[in-house]
Formats: structure tokens, sequence, C-alpha cells
């Protein structure tokens, strides 16, 4: 048993997390600032002895004797971290700042929940983890990928100048039950759409690929990387490889849900990346992991979820 620091753990990735980590007898402590994350998502956690919440922010300092601190605060779909993009940089840096901090002085194992989005729009196609990554760095997404690359900036110096315990991965695009139906990511944008009967809206002409990772096949990685050995820092791609373009999955949304929706097209926004497909071969070899949930079954797990919230 550990006791183990959640930042973010309210919200999609982090709420996931934080119930496999009370499940497997963890001490929990989940601390969110609730800009993006949501009680609902950690409801069933509330009532269970070995889970505890902190309503702070990371951009402030906090205390706590922990053994593992899992950093994952801050918010992650452009509508979000867009509102405040000031905001966003001061999560992503500060953020790491105080939790690495925290690390040194407890003698805690960190771990960085960086993003596939360091790889900008990328000019390696699929990206491996050697890549530098093509990022314009005064963009309107550039809150978010240039402070996530600082954060990882800031891992490796206090690996080398304090021999901080530390552990980075880099996550490509997730979905799973417990999203923000309003967050303007792909997966939850054409589901709500899709139930809802509106029109579904594709930025761009459609052609655009990501690849879509299951959130419980991520927990597993996020915790299998926090646990490997000794030595072993990363980054470390965490993502499903297999490719879909932004139709395909429009499609899959329109039969599996059997909505009478129609597809539109808008322009795609600025900075927006046309291919995202992670290179999984250092997860494979270092972790032993690599994702089981293809992308019609998660799609019928996500759906269910959300045809759940609509209702209610």
């Amino acid at each position: 048993m550990k006791r183990i620091l959640v930042t973010g753990g309210a919200g999609f990735i982090g709420s996931h997390l934080c119930r496999r980590l009370v499940d497997e007898g963890n001490d929990v402590i989940c601390v969110d600032n609730f800009f993006t994350g949501t009680k609902r998502n950690i409801e069933p956690l509330l009532d269970c002895h070995n889970f505890e919440l902190i309503r702070h922010d990371v951009t402030k300092e906090i205390l706590v004797e922990v053994d593992q601190i899992y950093n994952l605060a801050c918010p992650a779909s452009p509508v979000h971290y867009q509102y405040n993009p000031v905001k966003t940089m001061k999560t992503s840096v500060m953020g790491a700042i105080n939790m690495l901090g925290l690390a040194k002085r407890v003698k805690a194992r960190v771990l960085q929940a960086s993003t596939s989005e360091v790889y900008g729009n990328p000019n390696v196609h699929p990206q491996p983890e050697e890549y530098w990554g093509n990022v314009n760095p005064i963009g309107i997404r550039s809150c978010y990928d240039e402070g996530k690359r600082a954060a990882e900036t800031l891992f490796f110096d206090y690996h080398r100048q304090n021999n901080v315990d530390i552990k980075v991965i880099r996550i490509f695009n997730t979905y799973g039950p417990n999203m923000n139906a309003n967050d303007g990511r792909v997966v939850s944008n054409f589901i709500v759409q899709a139930l809802k009967g509106e029109d579904i809206t594709i930025y761009g002409d459609g052609s655009q690929t990501r690849s879509f990772c299951y959130v419980d096949d991520l927990v597993d990685g996020m915790i299998r990387m926090m646990n490997s050995r000794d030595g072993f820092t990363g980054p470390v791609n965490l993502g499903n490889p297999g490719e879909f373009t932004m139709l395909e999955l429009a499609n899959k949304v329109l039969n599996i849900t059997g909505s009478s929706s129609k597809i539109v097209y808008k322009p795609l926004p600025q900075d927006d990346p046309t291919q995202r497909k992670p290179v999984i071969d250092l997860a494979k070899k270092e972790l032993d992991w690599e994702p089981h949930i293809n992308l019609d079954e998660g799609l019928k797990k996500t759906i269910e979820y959300f045809s759940k919230l609509i209702q209610e």
C-alpha cells in the first residue's frame, strides 16, 4: 500500500486513475481546483476510507507526505485551455515546479502527464519519443503545447540537478466515460451531437487522423510507468497506434448510435495537427504495455455513458 497524490484527480483521466489506485488498496489524495474536473466523477469514491479530496490549485504549494505523485492537473481540451491561456501556462509550469519541489522534499517519485501535443503538427509520422516536434510557440494552442514542453524540461532538470525520481509519459488522444460533454474534443463532440440528432461537425475535410486510446488502457500504462524500474525516466508514448480519419470516426459514431445526424464541414482551426499516431515500441519493451480495447468496443462504452448523462 502506498500513499499517492493525484493532481487533477477529479478530471476525466484522473478520476479513472483514482478509482484504480483506491481499488488496489492505496491511500489516495485527490487534488483538484474543479476548473474542468467535477465531483460527479469521483462521487463513488467519497465514502472510501482510503480516499481523500482536497480542493486546491497546483499553482500554489501543497504540503503532504506521500510516496508517489501523479501530476495530471491542467485543462487538456482546446475549449478549456484557450479560455485563460495565461492560467493554462501557469498550471503547467508552476504546477510542475510545485510538484517537483514536493517530490524533492518528501523523496517521492513523481510522474508527469505530458501530451502528444509536444510534437505539434508533426513532420515525422508516426511520432517516436526521439522526435523533438514542430510547435508554433506563439499560436492559440501554444499555452498548452509549450506549457507541457516546459514542464518536461523542468522534470528533467530537477532530475539532473536534484536527483528527483521522475517519470514522464506523453498521452495521445484518450476517450471514455467521465469525459466532459462540452470540452470540444472530437470523440465527445461527435457522440453528443449524434445522440441529440444534431449535425456532426468535422473541421477541415475530415482527412486528418488521430489515434484513440480507451481510458482503461491508458491508466494501466500510467501505473506501469510509475512502478517501472529505477532510472527509467521516459518520456514514453502512451496511446493506441490504430489510426483513423475524422470522417471514419464520425461514421463509426453514427453507425453505433443509429443516429440520423448529418455530417457538416467547417474550417480547420489554427495549428490543428493533420496527423497524430504514436510509436509505442518503448512502452512495449519497458512496460510490457500495449492497448487492448479497440475503437468500436471503447466507443460503445463511451456512448452508453453519454446516453445516461444526456437523459438526466
